[in-house]
C-alpha cells in the first residue's frame, strides 16, 4: 500500500511526481482523513499544526486547485541588474561563447555597460550560460537553426610560461591548421609571439607550410619587430621539417638570428605560441565559425587582423606574468 503522505505511486508509465503534487496531495489526504477522526487528530498524525486546517475552508471555496502550493514571484532589489542590461550581457555571451565573465567586461563596457565579473557571471548562470560549453552549445543551437550550419569541437593546447629579457631577443613560431575551405584548400596560420612582451604577428597561408613560406614569414616578422623598436635577435621552434628546411635556415642566418629548437615531443617548451593558438582558437576562430561560413581568404585574414589589433592593444592577459596587463603595456614599458 502506498503511503498518501510520500505522493503518489511511480509506476512505469506515470509522469515523474513534484514537489507541488507531493504537498497538493498530503493536504487532500489530510482533509479526507479530518472527515473521519476529526481535525486534531488528523493533524496530529500528519505532523502538522491545527491551524493549517484552513486548506479546508479554501478548498470548499475555490475547489481543490486551491490546495495547490502558489509560485512564489522572484524578489525585485534595488541592486538587480535591469532588464536591458541583461539582454545586452546575454547577446555579448552568445555572441563571444569562449570568452568568461571577467573578459566580456571590455566588451560590455563599449556598449556602455559597467558590471562586476562576478554580477555578469551571476546573470551567465540564471540563464544556463556559466559554462564555456553551454554558451558554445547555445551558440551552435543557434547557428544550426538559422542556417543549418554545424561546426565539430577542437582539442586545446597547453603549456607553461616563458620569458625573455628585452622584446625580439626571443619569439616563438609555430604553425597551425586552421580550416579547409571550398575551392581554395587547406588554410594555415603561421604565428610569431614575442615571448617578453607577448606581442603576436599572424599569417595566414593559402596550402601547405614549407621552410619557403616560413622564411618569408620571419622577413615580415623581423619588419613588424622593428616598426615597433625592437630587433629580432632569436627564434623559437619545434623541430617540423618547415624550420628545417634550407630557405629557413639561409633567412635565419641572414638576420643573424640565433635560432633555438625545443626537444622533441615537447610542445610545452614552447608554451606561449601553443598558449597564444587555444586563445585564438576559442576567441576568434571557433565563434566566428560557429556564426557564418567563410568562402574567402580575404575575409578570415580581417577577421584575424581586427582580433589581433584588439589582442595587441587591449585584451588585458591575466597571468601570472602578464597581471593584468597588455602587450601594448609591455612594450611600451620596454622602451
Amino acid at each position: 500500500m502506498v503511503n498518501p503522505f510520500f505522493g503518489t505511486n511511480h509506476r512505469k508509465g506515470v509522469a515523474t511526481v513534484t514537489p507541488a503534487d507531493i504537498i497538493y496531495q498530503r493536504r487532500v489526504h489530510l482533509i479526507e482523513r479530518a472527515a473521519v477522526v476529526g481535525v486534531s487528530r488528523a493533524c496530529r498524525e500528519a505532523g502538522v499544526s491545527r491551524t493549517s486546517y484552513r486548506w479546508c475552508h479554501r478548498a470548499s471555496r475555490y475547489g481543490l486547485s486551491a490546495l495547490l502550493p502558489k509560485g512564489r514571484r522572484r524578489p525585485v532589489v534595488c541592486t538587480q541588474t535591469p532588464a536591458h542590461e541583461e539582454e545586452v550581457i546575454l547577446a555579448e555571451a552568445i555572441t563571444r561563447p569562449t570568452l568568461g565573465a571577467r573578459r566580456l567586461l571590455e566588451h560590455l563596457e563599449d556598449r556602455d555597460i559597467h558590471r562586476s565579473a562576478s554580477g555578469v557571471q551571476k546573470v551567465l548562470r540564471r540563464h544556463n550560460l556559466g559554462t564555456r560549453r553551454e554558451r558554445v552549445a547555445a551558440l551552435a543551437a543557434l547557428t544550426a537553426a538559422d542556417t543549418g550550419l554545424v561546426a565539430p569541437r577542437a582539442t586545446e593546447p597547453f603549456g607553461f610560461c616563458l620569458w625573455a629579457h628585452l622584446p625580439g631577443d626571443l619569439v616563438g613560431l609555430d604553425a597551425f591548421y586552421v580550416g579547409k575551405l571550398k575551392g581554395i584548400g587547406p588554410i594555415y596560420q603561421l604565428t610569431a609571439v614575442d615571448t617578453a612582451t607577448r606581442w603576436a604577428i599572424c599569417s595566414l597561408l593559402v596550402g601547405h607550410v614549407t621552410a619557403r613560406a616560413v622564411a618569408a614569414f620571419v622577413h615580415h616578422v623581423a619588419s613588424e619587430l622593428w616598426s615597433l623598436g625592437a630587433v629580432l635577435t632569436g627564434v623559437l621552434t619545434d623541430n617540423g621539417p618547415e624550420f628545417r628546411g634550407e630557405p629557413f635556415a639561409r633567412t635565419v642566418a641572414e638576420l643573424e638570428v640565433t635560432h633555438h629548437r625545443i626537444p622533441p615531443r615537447s610542445p610545452n617548451h614552447n608554451a606561449v605560441v601553443e598558449r597564444f593558438h587555444g586563445t585564438v582558437l576559442q576567441e576568434c576562430y571557433r565563434p566566428a565559425f560557429h556564426r557564418r561560413r567563410y568562402d574567402r581568404v580575404v575575409d578570415l585574414d580581417r577577421l584575424l587582423q581586427d582580433w589581433l589589433s584588439r589582442y595587441n592593444s587591449r585584451r588585458r592577459n591575466h597571468g601570472a606574468y602578464m597581471n593584468g596587463r597588455t602587450p601594448a603595456q609591455i612594450l611600451e614599458a620596454a622602451r
